[in-house]
């Protein structure tokens, strides 16, 4: 009995640190040169998030690498988006990946370990971006 409560305290525990951290990333929404932000317009109201850029060969991919993917289910539900790129918005057809192509995204852009381990080791899901003609100067 006592070794089920030391298991339960610490994978409650575990839990509260990887809903800590992934409050305080949603919050912050830090950025980098590995993020862009992405501008999804499910129900006609734009929304826009913080995500990791990534590239196979000359395309450009996201990913959702956390539990909170809302932008995600969004941007399938809509698939213009747009992201600010040289202060200039420029739209993009998001695609979901096949199995295939998740694989072979995921295997080029690997998450270290320890990211994995704060953000509770979610699904990689991604999502191809494909420039569409139409751009607005900001």
């Amino acid at each position: 009995m006592q070794k089920l409560k030391i298991v339960g305290v610490v994978f409650l525990c575990y839990a509260a640190v990887v809903v800590t951290f992934e409050s305080l990333l949603g919050y912050f929404q830090p950025t980098s040169s590995e993020t862009l932000k992405i501008t999804t317009y499910a129900q006609g109201e734009p929304k826009t998030r913080v995500v990791n850029k990534l590239y196979r060969g000359e395309t450009l991919y996201v990913a959702a690498n956390h539990w909170p993917r809302r932008w995600y289910y969004e941007a399938t539900e809509n698939p213009r988006v747009s992201i600010k790129l040289n202060d200039e918005i420029v739209f993009f057809r998001a695609t979901p990946t096949s199995p295939q192509e998740d694989e072979q995204v995921s295997l080029k852009n690997p998450l270290p370990f320890s990211f994995r381990l704060l953000t509770g080791f979610p699904p990689r899901k991604f999502l191809r971006l494909e420039k569409i003609d139409e751009s607005i100067n900001s």
